[in-house]
């Protein structure tokens, strides 16, 4: 059994060599333990920095293309190394490295196809009451979106089985955390919460400026993956909403006015909402094809590599 760390990495000098040296070598379960470094296209010293620490394998990107890409190479080139198990672990060491092991144990016990490493943001110390609430709030939404139980959604320490790495396709730009767990609730994949440790930020995020920037884009983001995923639900629920309004707006100017003929405006407006929710239907139906022609395509493509 070999376990693959890998580390996505962009201008990460400060930390990137004490990452790699607090990483275990050792871990319950697996016969030996490597390290992949993934420098997305880093102006610094970042991979150089990350070969001298000791990784076993350092991939380079041109350019910077997002942690997204970061993260989806790096499953990549895991796998190629012959990794059963891969864990995702943060350059800036905001995890602790001393809960590799319990974030694989489920994996190897059979229990977890992937596993989410919870930091307990609700209660974190070094998040404000603010940033408690938003991290309350959108694991919430992204459990109603996914189907999966988690109170860490964006939670980036986590650990992925082999099977798991090969049916993760990463659409996002942005990042990989909501986009994979939607995907692991609309393929049955098993996902299992480990409680992990979490240390204050030693830098500023860069992945977002502000706190609304990062609400606006991350409910686009989920609102996106899930209709990609998840279609017949989602423009379902839209046409029920037109239906119903336009169903209200008839009764209140057409049957239970006295004078409906004074209310002609209100009705045509009935009427188009009505026709609108109906064509979102018919859309919603199309798109559930589409979806699952997808589907079926991506596992010709598992079973032609197998």
């Amino acid at each position: 059994m070999k376990l693959v760390i890998q580390i996505p990495a962009f201008n990460e000098e400060a930390t990137i060599a004490r990452a790699i040296a607090s990483l275990p070598r050792s871990v319950p379960g697996f016969d030996s333990v490597e390290v992949l470094v993934v420098d997305d296209g880093s102006t610094d010293r970042t991979s150089e920095l990350a070969k001298v620490a000791g990784a076993t394998r350092v991939v380079r990107s041109p350019t910077n293309r997002g942690l997204a890409e970061a993260f989806s190479r790096g499953v990549r080139d895991a796998s190629a190394m012959g990794a059963d198990v891969i864990v995702n672990f943060d350059a800036d060491l905001q995890y602790d490295p001393g809960d590799v092991a319990a974030l694989t144990a489920p994996i190897l016990e059979g229990r977890a196809d992937l596993t989410i490493g919870d930091r307990g943001p609700g209660t974190l110390a070094h998040f404000s009451p603010g940033k408690r609430l938003l991290q309350r709030f959108g694991s919430w939404v992204v459990r109603q979106a996914s189907g999966v139980e988690t109170h860490d959604a964006t939670s980036g320490f986590r650990a992925l089985s082999r099977d798991a790495a090969r049916r993760m396709e990463v659409f996002s730009k942005l990042t990989y955390t909501l986009d994979t767990l939607i995907q692991a609730g609309s393929r049955g994949l098993r996902v299992a919460a480990v409680p992990v440790r979490a240390h204050p930020p030693v830098r500023p995020s860069r992945l977002f400026t502000s706190t609304t920037k990062y609400v606006l884009l991350q409910g686009a983001n989920v609102l996106r993956i899930t209709a990609l995923y998840k279609p017949l639900k989602i423009y379902s629920f839209a046409a029920a909403v037109l239906v119903a309004a336009g169903g209200v707006l008839f009764l209140a100017c057409g049957v239970l006015s006295a004078h409906p003929e004074a209310h002609v405006p209100g009705l045509i407006l009935a009427a188009v909402l009505i026709v609108i929710g109906f064509q979102t239907f018919l859309v919603a139906l199309l798109a559930d094809l589409v979806a699952i022609n997808r589907r079926l395509l991506e596992e010709s493509k598992r079973r032609d590599e197998a």
